[in-house]
């Protein structure tokens, strides 16, 4: 199993040969859409994420000591953002989670890139995803 450093060093590899700005939503939507659809009866209020302006949904389950997420989005390059989250949080110890810096957000230009409102959304999601992994490590 990859650390999340690890998988945070293989999301900068991905973005470092596009240049463009373009090219990099590119592949956020491509992320996005290859995003798995959570089931519709998780779709609830208590899982929607407030402060995003698009819709998003984020579930989180212990599997075997990991947190196990699931998420969704209405709108094509937050799906790909949440994607990217997950492909780094998802399946990790809650500890690993909570003493995680998420570097690749800064390096691969992300908050440099993003409206406001989308940045706060990224804000949003991750403070969501920490507190799930808060939850479990308190039990």
């Amino acid at each position: 199993m990859q650390t999340i450093n690890e998988i945070q060093d293989e999301i900068i590899e991905e973005f470092s040969g596009l240049e463009d700005w373009l090219d990099r939503y590119e592949l956020i939507i491509e992320m996005g859409n290859s995003l798995e659809p959570i089931d519709e009866e998780k779709k609830t209020p208590q899982n929607i994420i407030e402060g995003c302006q698009s819709r998003v949904w984020i579930t989180a389950e212990m599997r075997d000591g990991r947190v196990h997420y699931e998420a969704e989005s209405d709108a094509i390059i937050v799906k790909g953002i949440v994607s990217l989250l997950l492909r780094v949080l998802n399946d990790q110890t809650p500890q690993a989670i909570l003493d995680s810096d998420l570097y690749f957000i800064k390096e691969i230009g992300l908050q440099d890139h993003l409206s406001p409102t989308r940045s706060n959304g990224l804000v949003s999601m991750l403070r969501q995803m920490r507190l799930f992994a808060a939850a479990f490590a308190a039990q």
